[in-house]
């Protein structure tokens, strides 16, 4: 059973910086695209950032120029460095990964994380 195991949220005040990262673990032949997305309380969830295995990225404009995605493929975890962040950054953050399983090598599936919250203050 795949398991993507997030950290990193927390309480921070505007303008602070945070890192989230998952791990992704048990039983994967590859990864292909990871990410992060975040759900606001009354909103949809939606993206914030995905990066491919060949390391293309790609951000929502809300996000784009304080926040930066990253990979190691060797641990299988992905990270989310955002800087400057405001109040509207406010949601639970969750972690998204698109991979084969070793029983299913020709078939992609898509996991998420249990979500971590991000409380930004004024």
């Amino acid at each position: 059973q795949v398991q993507l195991v997030e950290s990193g949220g927390g309480l921070v005040q505007a303008g602070g910086s945070l890192r989230l990262s998952c791990t992704a673990s048990r039983s994967i032949f590859s990864i292909n695209t990871m990410g992060w997305y975040r759900q606001a309380p009354g909103k949809q969830r939606e993206l914030v950032a995905t990066i491919r295995s060949d390391g293309n990225t790609n951000y929502a404009d809300s996000v784009k120029g304080r926040s930066t995605i990253s990979r190691d493929n060797a641990k299988n975890t992905v990270y989310l460095q955002m800087n400057s962040l405001k109040p509207e950054d406010t949601a639970v953050y969750y972690c998204n990964a698109k991979l084969n399983r070793f029983d299913m090598r020709n078939v992609e599936s898509d996991y998420w994380g249990q979500g971590t919250q991000v409380t930004v203050s004024s």
